[in-house]
């Protein structure tokens, strides 16, 4: 490469404690910096937390859905223009507008700056507005984590409600815009072979048209506990973005209770339970409110404390993309129990955890068990986790990867480089 390049990323949402967005955008960023490129994050509420030497431009939204008052009622002094409108009136038909919005604001706020930038990279808005970068003449690629279809389709197969159903399909109907966008796009990046399977599935993408660049961890921070430091014994951990089906937590929560038959065995769950989600509700069907503990978002020293402290990891989703959690377990090298589902057999491997079918309650809770039971096999699960991560993923080679895939891409379209 002949200079280093300008790039703006962009990330419609990026909560810096929960859920890999917010964690992609910092450490992508970062890395991406070190290397000696020049990096500029775009970002609507909540704002992430970057590092030292990367400017953060805030493209703020009506913040619709922050906490503790989701779903708010704006007050008419905050709208500021159409696109303001458009997303007040798409939540008001029970649509999620953030993608959309987001990036017609990005457009606004790039296009006259397109002299800046060399590459505009997309975290999986896939809005509207990205086509007029494109028309525009500005490169624009996207990652596509996996295809949000797939979450739509496995909280319609949990629900039997008419009216529910209806409601799901109206707020995930950005689906198939984002389905339009990523194949009008200059490069399409996804973080495993089984999502550019997925993304040829239900996007209609070629699978040779997606780049794999697998996502990484820092091996530095995410480390095994310090010597003599033993785990807490009977205690599981669990890392869940979202209270939906999609994360499989009603399925942990009853192997919990099946295991509490036996022992004082604790969950202890990185995220929060929706009032009136699923999650909240098994824990009344099962009688767990005290073997439970939400802690919900935590600063990455503390999250590296509990990974350290847990005998078991449990990964028990329906579906994933591909698993920073399970990275993050594996450096600290702790045990895993992970279900089949999407990439994670990619991800873990064979030697790291021990793997159920997705949806088994009786096989998660015999895995788990198994696990709690021999410390011999904990220790030999986590060791090969954290050797796994060292050998194979890091955000440094996550970051050379996807610059070289800009120059790729930008040689393709015939950009100096």
């Amino acid at each position: 490469m002949g200079r280093s390049l300008r790039i703006a990323l962009l990330s419609y949402r990026s909560k810096p404690h929960s859920g890999g967005q917010g964690i992609y955008v910092r450490a992508l960023s970062r890395e991406l910096a070190e290397l000696g490129h020049r990096v500029e994050v775009l970002s609507g509420q909540p704002y992430p937390e970057l590092d030292g030497g990367v400017p953060l431009t805030r493209l703020p939204s009506l913040d619709l859905y922050r906490e503790p008052d989701p779903f708010r009622t704006p007050r008419p002094s905050e709208f500021r223009d159409w696109v303001d409108v458009a997303e007040w009136a798409t939540m008001c038909t029970a649509g999620f507008p953030e993608p959309m919005t987001f990036s017609l604001r990005a457009a606004r706020h790039l296009l006259p700056r397109a002299a800046d930038f060399d590459v505009v990279h997309d975290n999986q808005s896939l809005g509207w507005g990205l086509l007029r970068l494109v028309r525009a003449g500005l490169p624009t690629v996207a990652t596509v984590h996996h295809p949000i279809s797939i979450d739509r389709d496995l909280e319609l197969a949990a629900t039997r409600s008419f009216r529910r159903r209806l409601t799901l399909r109206r707020w995930y109907a950005f689906t198939r815009m984002q389905a339009h966008v990523a194949g009008r796009l200059d490069g399409v990046t996804t973080v495993s072979e089984n999502s550019r399977r997925d993304i040829a599935t239900h996007m209609g993408l070629a699978p040779e048209s997606v780049d794999v660049i697998p996502v990484g961890i820092d091996p530095a921070e995410f480390r095994p506990p310090p010597d003599g430091q033993p785990r807490d014994p009977d205690s599981i951990l669990v890392i869940t973005s979202a209270d939906v089906a999609l994360k499989g937590l009603v399925h942990l929560l009853e192997a919990l209770a099946k295991l509490r038959t036996e022992r004082p065995v604790r969950l202890t769950v990185v995220g929060t339970a929706r009032a009136g989600g699923p999650a909240e509700a098994a824990l009344d069907r099962l009688a767990l409110h005290d073997a439970v503990r939400f802690t919900g978002p935590v600063p990455e020293a503390e999250l590296v404390r509990l990974f350290q402290r847990a005998s078991v990891v449990a990964i028990p989703s329906l579906y994933e993309g591909f698993s920073l959690p399970a990275l993050e377990a594996m450096a600290c090298a702790a045990p895993l129990v992970t279900t089949d589902a999407g990439a994670l057999p990619e991800v873990v491997g064979s030697k790291a955890g021990l793997r159920v079918r997705a949806g088994d309650v009786g096989e998660l809770t015999a895995a788990l068990k198994l696990v709690l039971d021999s410390p011999a096999l904990a220790d030999q699960l986590g060791r090969a986790g954290r050797r796994r991560v060292l050998d194979h993923f890091t955000w440094r080679s996550t970051a050379q990867r996807t610059a070289d895939w800009y120059v790729g891409t930008l040689e393709r379209k015939g950009k100096q480089c």
